[in-house]
């Protein structure tokens, strides 16, 4: 199944996006410039991931609540590049998904980004950072640990049990040749 990659006017999803405050899974950009690895890096950190709205500014409604309008960006391949090139500049690369918003009146970006399979995800200059209510913020240590762990926790317990098995043969072989051994020297003993 194909997915949608472009709106003539608003999806419902870029809808509800833009009618909620900056939180932990969206964030309003008004220019592509805007965009810095380290916010993918922090939507690919996350737990749930997230979305990027370029071409959107952020104001106060009459309610004194934020919310995002739409201001348009450019939305050609020069630009869609620029994104590209933010999300491969990751370690690992952070997988976006960048959906073309209101074609028809004021363009802008919809980036989706899945919470990443290969965390913790950090920018070239080793930057790590998650979402957390409305900004991104560095990673604490134990925070980056608990991520490596959980990476890296399936090999650690896979290589473990290979050792065991290759531990618990050898020691059997080795048993058996002590056993072996004692046997024959007590057939000499009985010998002499």
């Amino acid at each position: 199944m194909s997915v949608q990659r472009e709106y003539r006017g608003i999806s419902q999803r870029a809808k509800s996006l833009l009618a909620k405050p900056e939180g932990i899974d969206v964030d309003f950009k008004r220019e592509i410039n805007g965009i810095k690895s380290r916010d993918l890096v922090s939507f690919a950190n996350s737990l749930y991931g997230g979305a990027i709205l370029v071409g959107v500014d952020e104001y106060t409604s009459k309610d004194g609540l934020q919310r995002g309008r739409v201001v348009g960006c450019d939305v050609d391949d020069g630009s869609r590049l620029s994104l590209i090139n933010k999300a491969t500049d990751c370690y690992p690369i952070v997988d976006i998904e960048l959906i073309v918003e209101n074609i028809s009146s004021k363009p802008f970006f919809r980036i989706e980004i899945a919470p990443g399979a290969k965390r913790p995800y950090c920018t070239q200059r080793g930057e790590y950072a998650m979402r957390a209510d409305a900004r991104s913020r560095a990673l604490y240590p134990e925070e980056l640990l608990a991520m490596f762990m959980d990476r890296e926790g399936e090999l650690f317990v896979s290589r473990f049990r290979e050792a065991v098995a290759q531990l618990e043969h050898r020691l059997g072989e080795m048993d058996h040749a002590f056993g072996s051994g004692m046997l024959q020297l007590v057939t000499h003993l009985d010998e002499l």
